[in-house]
């Protein structure tokens, strides 16, 4: 019979942790899409504790070995060991990653994934750290809603969204590089798709994971300043506005505690208002100097265009408008290709190979942008 021994995450030496945390290893909350743990390991049987909660949606986790998604699942309440592999040859050298599919749930302040520990029959090797680092920012689209599911799949549901089936994974494993992703749907750089202001993505940049509410999320941590010394991304890409042009086109937001409206508008002609447009354009420059502020070596790259590119003259002018206060010219914008009726997945979202195709051209970018990636 086997015997496997026990392991406190803090108690693993060789563990690498992807995605912003607090750093506390006992136990491990992971908060954002594409967060997870790595392990090289000598062993023939691996599981993890894990615990979840939740009112409504279930986080789904990826499990991967040797770079293939050898299986997804979701993770129901409490607290249960899963086994991520046994019966395998205890002599080889066995690269595991654990990747939450999903992203921070703001409007559930019950949702939560732990990772608590580990056990094994066999030894953790070092896990080495890739060349580059890369921050992606987005919306949904960054939190691969809809990758998976068929095009008449139109429930909300996490089951549809993927981490790993998912153009910022693809651009990672291209060009050998960690990376981090902080996404969530719905949300704009000025205003959501629902012109809701205070759902845009820029304002919680600087906590570990300030879209979360409530006093559980509190307690664990994601209202925390985040330490940007412990991770500076070499790049960074932005994709969003995608829902600021919805918000265009979505009937008012009202905010119940003030009686304040909310409306990004359009003209009787149904071009868009230049007051509001002005709006967007500032907050595309505020987000650029808060982004230089904590990252000052970064190239930043402004990705956009996988659902319409109707913002992206407002973006290029938020741009050019940042650039010419402050001399950075490492700050650029890239057009993602539009996704069309075949590669379009769930939920009208960019599917698999629309994130492939996008995937391909931030790769070539970046590849003739950043020496060394070729």
């Amino acid at each position: 019979m086997i015997s496997l021994k026990e392991y406190r995450l803090s108690e693993v030496d060789n563990l690498k942790v992807h995605g912003r945390t607090t750093g506390d290893l006992s136990p491990l909350t992971l908060f954002w899409t594409a967060s997870g743990i790595e392990l090289n390991i000598k062993a023939s049987e691996l599981w993890v504790e894990m615990e979840a909660d939740y009112l409504a949606h279930e986080p789904w986790i990826s499990i991967i070995i040797n770079g293939v998604n050898v299986s997804r699942q979701m993770v129901t309440r409490g607290k249960k060991w899963v086994c991520l592999f046994r019966g395998m040859n205890s002599d080889t050298v066995k690269k595991i990653r654990i990747l939450k599919e999903n992203q921070a749930l703001n409007e559930d302040p019950l949702s939560c994934l732990v990772v608590h520990g580990v056990k094994c029959d066999g030894e953790f090797l070092p896990v080495k750290d890739r060349p580059y680092k890369i921050e992606f920012i987005g919306d949904s689209i960054t939190s691969g809603e809809g990758v998976l599911g068929t095009k008449d799949e139109d429930d909300w549901i996490m089951m549809w969204f993927s981490a790993v089936y998912n153009y910022t994974y693809m651009v990672a494993e291209e060009l050998n590089a960690d990376y981090r992703v902080l996404s969530q749907s719905g949300w704009g750089v000025y205003t959501s798709y629902d012109n809701n202001p205070y759902k845009s993505l820029p304002d919680y940049y600087e906590k570990v994971c300030g879209t979360l509410g409530g006093e559980m999320n509190k307690r664990l941590g994601a209202q925390e300043n985040n330490d940007f010394s412990l991770w500076q991304p070499d790049i960074i890409v932005v994709n969003l506005g995608t829902n600021d042009e919805g918000a265009f086109n979505n009937p008012e937001w009202k905010d119940e505690q003030t009686g304040k409206i909310y409306k990004q508008r359009k003209n009787a002609d149904g071009s868009y208002n230049v007051e509001d447009l002005k709006k967007f354009e500032e907050a595309v420059k505020k987000f650029l100097y808060k982004l230089r502020s904590y990252n000052p070596d970064a190239h930043i790259i402004w990705a956009y265009g996988m659902l319409g590119d109707t913002m992206l003259p407002a973006i290029n002018r938020g741009i050019e408008n940042y650039q010419l206060q402050s001399n950075d010219n490492k700050v650029s914008v890239i057009l993602l290709p539009n996704t069309r009726e075949e590669t379009v997945g769930a939920r009208y979202h960019p599917g698999i190979q629309s994130h492939k195709e996008a995937a391909k051209v931030v790769v070539d970018y970046i590849k003739n942008l950043v020496p060394g990636t070729k």
